[in-house]
């Protein structure tokens, strides 16, 4: 038995269409983490001493742990589930606002081109992402294009 995935289909997607992640709240210990895994351990995400005299006033998150926290949640929605092929260009990637500890996040994904592909098992889909915090500020925004399968014909 072959189970359908989750995921959303090319031919789901509307033009206009705007799909929400759930939230996730950053912590200190995402940052540290994020640090010792990418090996970035700027003042600016590791030292309080250092932040206390930035426009920040603390350690802030790095723009690609943003970014990662921002896939999981895109994973966690279910959108992307066995539908997905492929990553195909991050454009117009943006950093509006820091991200400190203690703040809540989602994306917000705005469909804004469709275009079937030369392979009719296959169609690409252009977004508009934008990454909100819990005052529904534009944190981080860029437009991400993506691969789905198609449904198959019959």
């Amino acid at each position: 038995m072959t189970t359908e995935p989750r995921g959303m289909y090319f031919e789901d997607f509307e033009i206009g269409q705007v799909i929400e992640t759930p939230r996730r709240t950053v912590t200190s210990t995402d940052i540290v983490n994020f640090a010792c895994l990418s090996g970035d351990f700027n003042e600016v995400h590791t030292n309080f001493e250092y932040c206390k005299n930035t426009p920040f006033g603390e350690p802030i998150a790095h723009g690609p742990l943003v970014y990662a926290i921002m896939g999981g949640l895109q994973y966690a929605s279910g959108v992307n589930d066995g539908t997905l092929l492929a990553l195909l260009g991050i454009d117009e990637w943006r950093m509006h606002l820091p991200v400190k500890h203690g703040d809540t996040l989602h994306m917000r994904a705005i469909v804004e081109t469709k275009k079937e592909t030369s392979k009719p098992d296959r169609g690409v889909v252009t977004f508009k992402r934008e990454f909100v915090n819990q005052r529904d500020e534009v944190i981080q925004s860029m437009k991400a294009t993506i691969m789905y399968k198609r449904r198959a014909e019959g």
